[in-house]
């Protein structure tokens, strides 16, 4: 077995060599870059005005890492007495690590699961503050918008998409005998079917492809992939431990 890792900086490296002392060959070609957003500069103006029983809500680790540094460079504290939520696990540590408060995270770690949090059940008349990136889903922000809240987003971080060689590098994949994928979001899946020339299509979606939620493994049907796994999670935890199983049994 050998796993293509197309997540970004510097989790698609750990991932690596997490396999690395396994015994699994890995490469390792991210899609995109990710940097500071422009929302950035008005993070403090949008916490001072959280209120307590507000949310805040992070969408992903880097959304939290991205805000935290910046807000440690500028002396602002993240506030108290709001409700803070993640979208997945990994994020809430990330995010309870920073802001010194609990959070909340659902076990099924995507959008739907979020939503069916108590706290954000009846959210109506407060104000709910997303950090994220540069596009995404809007699926939190109009629900809860028609449960009555007033929402707002924060892109903390954004995406820069690398211009990258399709041809030669799903040439190189073959060579180097990849046959198994790790795609972490919907958008990096589109990117990397739209990067493949239509010759090596085949190829890639015989590929034995692992995401982290059920939205995306339909995504991937929807395209043609017959091999998915749902791993459930974003973390590299657990990327490492399916990817260990498949490689122990496959």
């Amino acid at each position: 077995m050998t796993v293509l890792i197309t997540r970004p900086a510097p989790h698609g490296e750990a991932l690596a060599q997490a396999l690395a002392t396994k015994g699994i060959q890995a490469l390792v070609q991210p899609l995109l870059t990710i940097a500071p957003g422009a929302g950035l500069l008005t993070l403090g103006d949008q916490l001072a005005r959280l209120k307590k029983g507000d949310c805040l809500i992070a969408v992903s680790p880097h959304a939290v890492k991205m805000a935290h540094t910046y807000l440690t460079e500028k002396g602002i504290c993240w506030p108290d007495g709001i409700h803070y939520l993640a979208v997945g696990q990994q994020t809430a540590a990330a995010l309870a690590a920073a802001c010194g408060h609990h959070v909340d995270a659902p076990q099924q770690e995507d959008s739907e699961g979020l939503l069916a949090l108590s706290a954000l059940m009846n959210p109506a008349g407060r104000k709910v503050l997303i950090l994220r990136g540069n596009g995404g889903r809007e699926l939190i922000f109009e629900t809860l918008t028609e449960r009555q809240a007033s929402v707002a987003y924060c892109e903390t971080y954004a995406r820069h998409w690398l211009a990258l060689n399709g041809a030669v590098l799903s040439r190189q994949w073959q060579q180097q005998g990849v046959d198994s994928l790790v795609v972490t979001s919907g958008q990096q899946l589109e990117y990397l079917y739209r990067l493949i020339p239509a010759q090596a299509k085949p190829w890639l979606i015989a590929c034995h492809l692992l995401v982290p939620s059920e939205r995306i493994a339909n995504q991937a049907r929807d395209i043609g992939f017959c091999h998915i796994t749902t791993v459930g999670s974003a973390s590299n935890a657990t990327l490492l431990a399916t990817l260990n199983t498949t490689g122990t049994t496959g």
